[in-house]
């Protein structure tokens, strides 16, 4: 960053670097929801929380930064934004409007609640994954407890997937503590139905390649229903190959279906490379 930016608003900085719109409206809990914590009381009553452009403050560089600035504020519901490059004389440029802005973020313990809910969701959408609707308990405690066992493991780690301020998605990659087996992760990749066809699953898998780079993880592995014909082709398109069959091993809507083990190889002296300068840093 440009400025010395709280690392709390670091992801809000990347949402607005990417954003393309002239006027962005965001409510105050999708805020919260990008950044993975909770904002303070006043950004939730006074305008001038989010008006201020003034040291010793920083936070507003997350925004100011990108071309924004606040146009609108509603205590406890919504602040909106104007970016100052894209505005014209009629107040706006159709053709950057509603455009996707995706954001992908390690998920942090205070995301627990939001993930878990995340996940019990999409469980009850599909019929390829390994838990179905309702059918165990994700609670929050528990959630956060994996999350900060997986960041402070360093070989495993679960990533959000943000659209439009609204989480829609998750990778949960997870190492292994032998040290022979050191060099692979398991991955688990959830998406929301109506979110699914936007890339999302693909950034994803792309940001566990790089977070795979720096730890000096080289296999990548993964479980695919024979059925879930979309997943089994991006998985092919980006380099899984398929390793064998697990048969009858799940039962969807009283059949037995089928499963495919994939996994995927990265350069191993380049991870092993890049692992090894990240410590020395």
């Amino acid at each position: 960053m440009t400025k010395a930016l709280e690392k709390k608003y670091i992801p809000l900085a990347n949402y607005f670097s990417m954003a393309k719109e002239p006027l962005l409206t965001l409510h105050l809990s999708e805020v919260e929801k990008i950044i993975g914590q909770n904002l303070p009381n006043s950004a939730y009553l006074n305008q001038s929380w989010w008006e201020k452009t003034k040291a010793p403050s920083k936070y507003f560089h997350a925004w100011i930064d990108h071309g924004y600035r606040v146009k609108e504020f509603k205590p406890n519901r919504f602040v909106s934004f104007e970016r100052m490059d894209l505005l014209d004389k009629n107040g706006g440029n159709n053709d950057y409007e509603n455009k996707d802005i995706l954001l992908i973020r390690q998920a942090r313990h205070s995301d627990a609640r939001f993930l878990a809910e995340l996940q019990k969701q999409i469980e009850g959408e599909s019929d390829f994954l390994l838990y179905g609707k309702e059918e165990r308990a994700l609670s929050t405690q528990k959630m956060k407890k994996q999350i900060i066992e997986w960041n402070q493991s360093g070989h495993s780690i679960a990533f959000l997937a943000i659209l439009n301020g609204e989480h829609v998605g998750y990778l949960m990659v997870v190492g292994n503590e032998a040290k022979r087996a050191s060099h692979r992760a398991a991955l688990l990749l959830g998406i929301q139905a109506d979110a699914q066809g936007k890339g999302i699953a693909s950034s994803l898998l792309q940001k566990a390649e790089e977070w795979a780079a720096t730890n000096a993880i080289t296999r990548l592995e993964l479980i695919v229903s024979d059925e879930n014909t979309p997943a089994r082709k991006l998985f092919e398109k980006i380099g899984y190959e398929s390793e064998g069959i697990r048969k009858n091993s799940i039962i969807t809507n009283n059949k037995l279906r089928n499963e495919i083990y994939m996994a995927k190889f990265l350069d191993f002296k380049k991870n092993i490379r890049i692992s090894n300068s990240h410590q020395v840093r």
